[in-house]
């Protein structure tokens, strides 16, 4: 379980990271959960996605599906 890994990072060592954690998953079989509040890095990697305001879950479904919703992208991904 990883909390904020990349709060208070340089974009790059941020880029750097996620890239670590990835090959964590797919190389060693590793479940990872992150609480991340860069929605849009954290939901590119990841497989599923739980959305929380205020401690409620909010929506929850496949990381790609969700990012393609408009309602996500307008209230999370600044789209």
């Amino acid at each position: 379980m990883l909390d904020e890994p990349s709060l208070g990072l340089a974009p790059v060592i941020v880029d750097d990271m996620f890239d670590v954690i990835v090959k964590v998953n797919k190389v060693r079989n590793i479940p990872i959960a992150i609480v991340e509040q860069n929605a849009f890095m954290a939901m590119s990697i990841s497989h599923r996605t739980y959305v929380l305001e205020v401690g409620n879950l909010v929506s929850s479904g496949d990381s790609r599906v969700l990012m393609d919703s408009d309602d996500i992208k307008k209230a999370y991904l600044g789209g």
